[in-house]
C-alpha cells in the first residue's frame, strides 16, 4: 500500500508513534510517505521505502497566524495525486483530521480521486483540545467525516464519545513499543557516572507541560531522597521546565537532580535507572511509561485516564490519585528498599510491555487499511487505489 501520513514532528507521544509506525510499515513492503513541517525527530536515518514531503507555511505579511491547516491540505492534495497514495493516515484531531477531509475533498471533485482517511486520536487533541467550544464543531464533523477512526485507550475512546456525543465507531489500538530498541541492557559504566556511590534512580520522561505535574515528581522525589541516597534523571523540555528547576533551587536538591533536556537516546538512560515516575494529571496511554516498562522499569504512576490499561497496581508498579505525593513517594521507597521486590517488579514490568510490542500492534493497524480501503472501494468507484 501506498500510505500518507501525517503527524507532528516532534517528541509528543503522537509524533513518536506515528514515526514508528510508519517505519515499521516500510519494512513490512509498504511505501509510506510523511507529510509534515519538520523531518520527524525518530526518523533518525534513512529508511528504505520511506519518503519525507515537507509542509512549506507561507510567511506573509497579512498573515497574523500562517495558514497551516490550508498548507498542508494542499500539501496532501499534491501527494496523494502524484505519489498515487491509497489512504491517508493522519495522528491527531487538530488540525490534521479536518486539513485532511478538505484535502480528500479536493481530489474527489477536482481529479476525480477518492483518498479515504484513517484518523488517530492520541489524547489532548480530545481531552483538552478538543473541549473548546472554539475547536468543538470542527473536531466534531472530523471525526464523523473520517473513513475511520482509532484511539489509543478505550479510556480515550470513551471520552471522544462523551465529549462529541459522537456514534460513529472508534477503534481501539494502543500504543506500541519497538522491543529491539527498548530492552533492559547493561549500562553500569554509564550509571556510574550519575550514581557515583550507587544510589538508586528514578527517572521522568516528559514534554513538561502543566498536565505531567512536574512539581509533583521533585515532591515525590524529595521524600524518598530522605530516607535513601537517590538521584533523579529529569529528560524532556517544555513550558514547566524553569519552574522546575526554580523549585530544585529552593529546595536545595540541584546536586541530586540533573535536567538532561531533550534526549534522542532515553532508553539509554532506562537502561540506567530503577524506577520511572509519571504523577500525570491525564495520560490518555501513557507512552514514556510503557517505554520503561519494556526496559524493566516499575512505574509509579496516577491513576487517571488510559494509564490503569497499561500500568497494574501491584504487579507492575503502583497506581495512585492525582496529586497524591505521599502515597507516590511511599510506593516508591517501598521498592526501592526491597531488591528482590523490585526485581519482581521489574520483571513484570518487562513481560507487561510485550503485550504491546510492534509486531502485535501494527498488523491491528494493517488489517484496519485493509478494511477501510474495502469500504471505500465499494462506496467510492472513483477511487484510484491499487488494491
Amino acid at each position: 500500500m501506498n500510505i500518507g501520513i501525517v503527524c507532528y514532528p516532534t517528541f509528543g507521544g503522537s509524533g513518536v508513534v506515528a514515526t514508528e509506525l510508519g517505519k515499521a510499515l516500510a519494512q513490512k513492503g509498504h511505501s509510506i510517505h510523511f507529510i509534515t513541517t519538520n523531518w520527524p525527530i525518530r526518523l533518525d536515518h534513512f529508511t528504505e521505502n520511506v519518503t519525507y514531503h515537507e509542509v512549506n507555511v507561507l510567511d506573509y505579511p497579512v498573515f497574523e497566524f500562517p495558514p497551516y491547516e490550508s498548507a498542508l491540505a494542499s500539501k496532501m492534495v499534491d501527494v496523494a495525486r502524484f505519489q498515487h497514495l491509497d489512504l491517508l493516515h493522519v495522528h491527531y484531531a487538530i488540525p490534521h483530521a479536518s486539513s485532511a477531509i478538505m484535502a480528500r475533498e479536493i481530489l474527489r471533485k477536482a481529479y476525480q480521486i477518492y483518498v479515504p482517511i484513517l484518523t488517530t486520536l492520541h489524547g489532548t487533541d480530545i481531552t483538552l483540545v478538543g473541549k473548546d467550544q472554539s475547536f468543538n464543531p470542527v473536531v466534531r464533523y472530523s471525526i464523523g467525516e473520517s473513513d475511520g477512526v482509532s484511539a489509543v485507550s478505550d479510556f480515550l475512546r470513551q471520552a471522544t464519545i462523551d465529549t462529541f456525543q459522537t456514534d460513529c465507531e472508534i477503534r481501539v489500538i494502543p500504543n506500541f513499543i519497538d522491543l529491539n530498541r527498548f530492552k533492559q541492557t547493561n549500562k553500569s559504566h554509564f550509571k556510574q557516572i550519575l550514581a557515583p556511590n550507587g544510589e538508586k534512580v528514578i527517572i521522568h520522561t516528559s514534554n513538561f507541560r502543566k498536565v505531567k505535574r512536574i512539581e509533583d515528581v521533585i515532591f515525590v522525589f524529595k521524600k524518598v531522597l530522605e530516607k535513601i541516597p537517590t538521584k533523579l534523571l529529569m529528560v524532556g523540555d517544555g513550558p514547566e521546565r524553569a519552574k522546575a528547576e526554580d523549585l530544585c533551587r529552593q529546595m536545595d536538591l540541584c546536586d541530586d537532580i540533573r535536567f538532561l533536556g531533550k534526549q534522542q537516546s532515553v532508553e539509554e538512560l532506562l537502561a540506567i535507572s530503577d524506577l520511572f515516575l509519571m504523577p500525570s494529571g491525564t495520560e490518555s496511554f501513557g507512552l514514556a511509561a510503557l517505554e520503561a516498562m519494556a526496559c524493566s522499569l516499575p512505574v509509579i504512576s496516577s491513576d487517571t485516564g488510559g494509564l490503569p490499561e497499561l500500568n497494574v497496581s501491584g504487579e507492575t508498579g503502583f497506581l495512585l490519585p492525582v496529586g497524591d505525593v505521599e502515597g507516590m513517594a511511599a510506593a516508591a521507597l517501598q521498592l526501592l528498599l526491597d531488591e528482590n521486590l523490585l526485581a519482581i517488579f521489574s520483571k513484570n514490568a518487562e513481560k507487561r510491555a510485550q503485550k504491546f510490542s510492534l509486531e502485535e500492534i501494527v498488523p491491528l493497524y494493517e488489517n484496519y487499511y485493509v478494511e477501510i480501503l474495502k469500504n471505500s472501494v465499494s462506496k467510492h468507484p472513483i477511487n484510484h487505489s491499487s488494491f
